[in-house]
Protein backbone atom coordinates (compact mmCIF):
# COMPACT_ATOMS: atom_id res chain seq x y z
CA UNK A 1 0.00 0.00 0.00
CA UNK A 2 0.82 3.59 -0.66
CA UNK A 3 0.21 6.27 1.37
CA UNK A 4 0.73 9.88 0.45
CA UNK A 5 0.69 12.93 2.66
CA UNK A 6 -0.24 16.42 1.94
CA UNK A 7 2.29 19.35 3.22
CA UNK A 8 4.42 22.33 1.97
CA UNK A 9 6.67 21.95 5.23
CA UNK A 10 10.03 20.52 4.12
CA UNK A 11 10.60 19.55 7.71
CA UNK A 12 7.66 17.90 8.12
CA UNK A 13 8.31 16.76 4.73
CA UNK A 14 11.67 14.64 5.20
CA UNK A 15 9.77 13.16 8.54
CA UNK A 16 7.56 11.16 6.85
CA UNK A 17 9.58 10.25 4.08
CA UNK A 18 11.74 8.54 6.30
CA UNK A 19 8.56 6.42 8.30
CA UNK A 20 6.33 5.00 5.63
CA UNK A 21 5.17 7.47 3.29
CA UNK A 22 5.29 6.95 -0.15
CA UNK A 23 5.07 10.89 -1.70
CA UNK A 24 4.34 13.82 -0.31
CA UNK A 25 2.25 16.15 -2.30
CA UNK A 26 2.12 20.36 -2.35
CA UNK A 27 -1.32 21.29 -2.95
CA UNK A 28 -1.47 24.11 -5.32
CA UNK A 29 -5.25 23.25 -6.64
CA UNK A 30 -7.58 26.57 -5.86
CA UNK A 31 -9.86 27.54 -8.73
CA UNK A 32 -13.31 27.05 -8.32
CA UNK A 33 -12.38 24.98 -4.89
CA UNK A 34 -14.20 27.23 -2.59
CA UNK A 35 -17.20 26.83 -5.38
CA UNK A 36 -17.24 23.56 -5.08
CA UNK A 37 -16.47 22.67 -1.27
CA UNK A 38 -16.49 26.03 0.80
CA UNK A 39 -19.45 24.97 2.46
CA UNK A 40 -17.88 21.81 3.56
CA UNK A 41 -15.15 21.26 6.69
CA UNK A 42 -12.69 20.50 4.01
CA UNK A 43 -8.78 22.17 4.32
CA UNK A 44 -8.25 24.27 1.90
CA UNK A 45 -4.41 24.72 1.00
CA UNK A 46 -2.88 27.96 -0.40
CA UNK A 47 0.49 26.21 -1.81
CA UNK A 48 2.37 27.42 -3.93
CA UNK A 49 5.41 27.22 -6.57
CA UNK A 50 7.84 28.18 -3.71
CA UNK A 51 7.21 25.71 -1.65
CA UNK A 52 7.81 23.11 -3.96
CA UNK A 53 11.13 24.44 -4.13
CA UNK A 54 11.32 24.66 -0.99
CA UNK A 55 10.21 20.85 0.14
CA UNK A 56 12.19 19.43 -3.12
CA UNK A 57 15.58 19.06 -0.99
CA UNK A 58 13.86 17.44 1.64
CA UNK A 59 11.92 14.33 -0.39
CA UNK A 60 13.71 11.69 -2.21
CA UNK A 61 13.92 12.05 -5.77
CA UNK A 62 11.18 10.79 -7.54
CA UNK A 63 8.96 11.41 -4.81
CA UNK A 64 7.64 15.02 -5.43
CA UNK A 65 4.00 15.52 -6.16
CA UNK A 66 2.48 18.62 -7.53
CA UNK A 67 -0.75 18.70 -7.31
CA UNK A 68 -1.86 21.33 -9.54
CA UNK A 69 -5.30 23.60 -10.55
CA UNK A 70 -7.84 22.30 -13.32
CA UNK A 71 -6.58 22.82 -16.94
CA UNK A 72 -7.07 26.62 -17.27
CA UNK A 73 -5.54 29.33 -19.44
CA UNK A 74 -2.23 29.62 -17.15
CA UNK A 75 -1.47 26.29 -17.37
CA UNK A 76 1.63 26.12 -19.27
CA UNK A 77 2.95 28.72 -16.94
CA UNK A 78 2.31 26.93 -14.12
CA UNK A 79 3.53 23.55 -15.11
CA UNK A 80 6.68 24.96 -16.36
CA UNK A 81 6.91 26.89 -13.13
CA UNK A 82 6.33 23.25 -11.37
CA UNK A 83 8.51 21.16 -13.07
CA UNK A 84 11.56 23.90 -12.92
CA UNK A 85 10.70 23.57 -9.03
CA UNK A 86 11.84 20.45 -9.15
CA UNK A 87 8.27 18.54 -8.83
CA UNK A 88 8.29 14.85 -9.81
CA UNK A 89 4.68 13.65 -10.50
CA UNK A 90 2.05 16.64 -11.35
CA UNK A 91 -1.35 15.38 -10.19
CA UNK A 92 -4.82 16.89 -12.29
CA UNK A 93 -7.94 17.81 -10.58
CA UNK A 94 -10.96 18.21 -11.85
CA UNK A 95 -11.45 17.27 -15.37
CA UNK A 96 -14.34 15.57 -16.97
CA UNK A 97 -12.98 14.34 -20.33
CA UNK A 98 -10.56 12.79 -21.99
CA UNK A 99 -9.89 15.74 -24.37
CA UNK A 100 -8.65 18.07 -21.03
CA UNK A 101 -5.90 15.22 -20.36
CA UNK A 102 -4.50 15.26 -24.06
CA UNK A 103 -4.18 19.05 -23.55
CA UNK A 104 -2.85 18.77 -20.54
CA UNK A 105 0.03 15.89 -21.30
CA UNK A 106 0.83 17.80 -24.16
CA UNK A 107 1.97 20.71 -21.80
CA UNK A 108 3.73 18.24 -19.96
CA UNK A 109 5.42 16.76 -22.68
CA UNK A 110 7.04 13.34 -21.15
CA UNK A 111 8.79 16.05 -18.68
CA UNK A 112 7.71 14.19 -15.38
CA UNK A 113 4.70 11.77 -14.73
CA UNK A 114 1.07 12.39 -14.83
CA UNK A 115 -1.09 10.79 -12.14
CA UNK A 116 -4.93 12.39 -12.56
CA UNK A 117 -7.19 12.69 -9.84
CA UNK A 118 -10.31 11.32 -11.14
CA UNK A 119 -13.25 13.44 -9.21
CA UNK A 120 -16.12 14.54 -11.75
CA UNK A 121 -18.79 12.50 -13.78
CA UNK A 122 -17.25 12.95 -16.88
CA UNK A 123 -13.87 11.71 -15.46
CA UNK A 124 -16.08 8.18 -14.30
CA UNK A 125 -17.28 8.41 -17.87
CA UNK A 126 -14.72 8.20 -19.77
CA UNK A 127 -12.03 6.89 -17.29
CA UNK A 128 -10.50 4.54 -19.44
CA UNK A 129 -9.57 6.46 -22.62
CA UNK A 130 -8.34 8.51 -20.17
CA UNK A 131 -5.99 6.26 -18.82
CA UNK A 132 -4.73 6.18 -22.65
CA UNK A 133 -3.40 9.05 -22.73
CA UNK A 134 0.51 9.52 -23.14
CA UNK A 135 2.33 9.83 -19.72
CA UNK A 136 -0.84 9.32 -17.77
CA UNK A 137 1.00 6.42 -14.65
CA UNK A 138 -1.57 6.41 -12.32
CA UNK A 139 -5.02 7.63 -11.06
CA UNK A 140 -6.64 8.39 -7.76
CA UNK A 141 -10.20 8.60 -7.26
CA UNK A 142 -11.35 11.11 -5.28
CA UNK A 143 -14.79 11.07 -2.89
CA UNK A 144 -15.22 14.49 -1.73
CA UNK A 145 -15.99 16.03 -4.87
CA UNK A 146 -17.38 13.23 -6.61
CA UNK A 147 -19.61 12.77 -4.00
CA UNK A 148 -21.10 16.43 -4.22
CA UNK A 149 -21.39 16.23 -7.90
CA UNK A 150 -23.72 12.85 -7.10
CA UNK A 151 -25.73 14.61 -4.42
CA UNK A 152 -24.58 12.30 -2.38
CA UNK A 153 -24.60 13.30 1.99
CA UNK A 154 -21.70 12.01 2.68
CA UNK A 155 -18.72 10.82 0.22
CA UNK A 156 -18.37 7.24 1.35
CA UNK A 157 -21.89 7.05 0.18
CA UNK A 158 -19.48 6.10 -2.74
CA UNK A 159 -17.64 2.63 -1.78
CA UNK A 160 -21.65 0.90 -1.65
CA UNK A 161 -23.68 2.56 -4.32
CA UNK A 162 -21.57 1.44 -7.43
CA UNK A 163 -19.60 4.16 -8.18
CA UNK A 164 -16.28 3.26 -6.50
CA UNK A 165 -17.03 -0.15 -7.67
CA UNK A 166 -17.70 1.01 -11.61
CA UNK A 167 -14.40 2.84 -11.66
CA UNK A 168 -12.19 0.60 -10.02
CA UNK A 169 -13.35 -1.87 -12.48
CA UNK A 170 -12.72 -0.06 -15.81
CA UNK A 171 -9.02 0.84 -13.87
CA UNK A 172 -8.00 -3.18 -13.91
CA UNK A 173 -9.19 -3.66 -17.34
CA UNK A 174 -6.70 -0.35 -18.27
CA UNK A 175 -3.98 -2.11 -16.46
CA UNK A 176 -3.93 1.53 -14.78
CA UNK A 177 -2.79 1.31 -10.53
CA UNK A 178 -4.90 3.48 -8.67
CA UNK A 179 -5.95 4.58 -5.24
CA UNK A 180 -8.95 5.57 -3.74
CA UNK A 181 -9.61 8.77 -1.12
CA UNK A 182 -8.07 9.29 1.95
CA UNK A 183 -7.92 7.16 5.76
CA UNK A 184 -7.25 8.00 9.33
CA UNK A 185 -5.49 6.15 12.16
CA UNK A 186 -6.94 2.41 12.61
CA UNK A 187 -10.06 3.01 14.53
CA UNK A 188 -10.61 6.62 13.74
CA UNK A 189 -12.65 8.39 11.53
CA UNK A 190 -16.09 8.09 9.98
CA UNK A 191 -15.47 4.84 8.84
CA UNK A 192 -12.60 3.39 10.74
CA UNK A 193 -9.20 2.90 8.25
CA UNK A 194 -9.00 -0.67 8.76
CA UNK A 195 -12.85 -1.75 7.27
CA UNK A 196 -11.96 1.01 4.31
CA UNK A 197 -8.05 -0.65 3.68
CA UNK A 198 -9.78 -4.25 3.70
CA UNK A 199 -12.48 -2.72 0.66
CA UNK A 200 -9.13 -1.13 -0.99
CA UNK A 201 -7.97 -4.69 -1.32
CA UNK A 202 -11.15 -6.21 -2.69
CA UNK A 203 -11.36 -3.22 -5.10
CA UNK A 204 -7.73 -3.89 -6.28
CA UNK A 205 -6.57 0.18 -5.16
CA UNK A 206 -3.01 0.12 -3.66
CA UNK A 207 -2.65 3.86 -2.36
CA UNK A 208 -5.06 6.71 0.11
CA UNK A 209 -4.08 9.88 1.22
CA UNK A 210 -3.19 10.09 5.11
CA UNK A 211 -5.70 12.58 6.09
CA UNK A 212 -4.97 15.77 7.98
CA UNK A 213 -7.02 14.18 11.13
CA UNK A 214 -3.91 11.16 10.87
CA UNK A 215 -0.87 13.89 12.34
CA UNK A 216 -3.99 16.34 13.85
CA UNK A 217 -2.64 19.08 11.37
CA UNK A 218 0.70 18.82 13.23
CA UNK A 219 2.91 21.49 11.33
CA UNK A 220 6.29 20.46 12.60
CA UNK A 221 8.01 16.87 13.33
CA UNK A 222 7.73 17.85 17.25
CA UNK A 223 4.45 18.27 17.28
CA UNK A 224 3.76 14.79 15.40
CA UNK A 225 5.71 13.31 17.95
CA UNK A 226 3.87 14.75 20.90
CA UNK A 227 0.88 13.05 19.89
CA UNK A 228 1.69 9.66 17.95
CA UNK A 229 4.16 7.50 16.82
CA UNK A 230 4.11 8.42 13.17
CA UNK A 231 6.26 5.29 12.10
CA UNK A 232 4.07 3.03 13.60
CA UNK A 233 0.24 4.15 13.10
CA UNK A 234 1.62 3.79 8.88
CA UNK A 235 3.32 0.47 9.65
CA UNK A 236 -0.09 -0.85 11.32
CA UNK A 237 -2.05 0.45 8.26
CA UNK A 238 -0.13 -1.48 6.03
CA UNK A 239 -0.44 -4.36 7.71
CA UNK A 240 -3.88 -4.16 7.79
CA UNK A 241 -3.68 -3.73 3.83
CA UNK A 242 -1.09 -6.46 3.35
CA UNK A 243 -3.10 -9.09 5.35
CA UNK A 244 -6.76 -7.75 3.58
CA UNK A 245 -4.62 -9.16 0.10
CA UNK A 246 -5.92 -12.71 1.60
CA UNK A 247 -8.99 -12.32 2.63
CA UNK A 248 -11.71 -14.70 0.74
CA UNK A 249 -14.60 -13.64 -0.75
CA UNK A 250 -16.57 -14.11 2.60
CA UNK A 251 -14.65 -12.14 4.10
CA UNK A 252 -14.85 -9.06 1.95
CA UNK A 253 -18.67 -9.69 1.94
CA UNK A 254 -18.84 -9.23 5.45
CA UNK A 255 -16.50 -6.11 5.54
CA UNK A 256 -18.68 -4.55 2.98
CA UNK A 257 -21.80 -5.23 4.91
CA UNK A 258 -20.54 -3.44 7.97
CA UNK A 259 -19.25 -0.75 5.49
CA UNK A 260 -22.74 -0.55 4.56
CA UNK A 261 -24.26 -0.18 7.72
CA UNK A 262 -21.73 2.08 8.69
CA UNK A 263 -22.38 4.46 6.30
CA UNK A 264 -25.98 4.41 7.05
CA UNK A 265 -25.94 5.25 9.92
CA UNK A 266 -23.25 8.32 9.34
CA UNK A 267 -25.76 9.27 6.75
CA UNK A 268 -29.02 8.79 8.98
CA UNK A 269 -27.24 11.06 11.57
CA UNK A 270 -26.58 13.44 8.86
CA UNK A 271 -30.45 13.85 8.22
CA UNK A 272 -31.11 14.27 11.52
CA UNK A 273 -29.12 17.12 11.72
CA UNK A 274 -30.25 18.99 8.77
CA UNK A 275 -33.85 17.84 9.58
CA UNK A 276 -36.18 20.93 10.58
CA UNK A 277 -36.41 19.89 14.27
CA UNK A 278 -33.04 20.13 14.44
CA UNK A 279 -32.66 23.44 12.96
Amino acid sequence: MHFILITNRPRVAQYVSGRGVDWIMVDLESLGKTERQGHLDTVMNTHTVVDVQNVRNSVPKGRLMARTNPLHEGSQEEIDALINAGADILMLPWFHSVSEVREYSDIVDGRVRIHLLAETVGAKEQLRDCCAVKGVERVHIGLNDLSLELNRRFMFELLIDGTVEQMAGDLKKAGMPFGIGGVARMGEGLLPAERILVEHARLGSDAAILSRTFHRGADSPEDIEANMDFALEVSKLRDISASAKHLNSEEYGENRTAITSAVAEIRSRLAERKSPANS
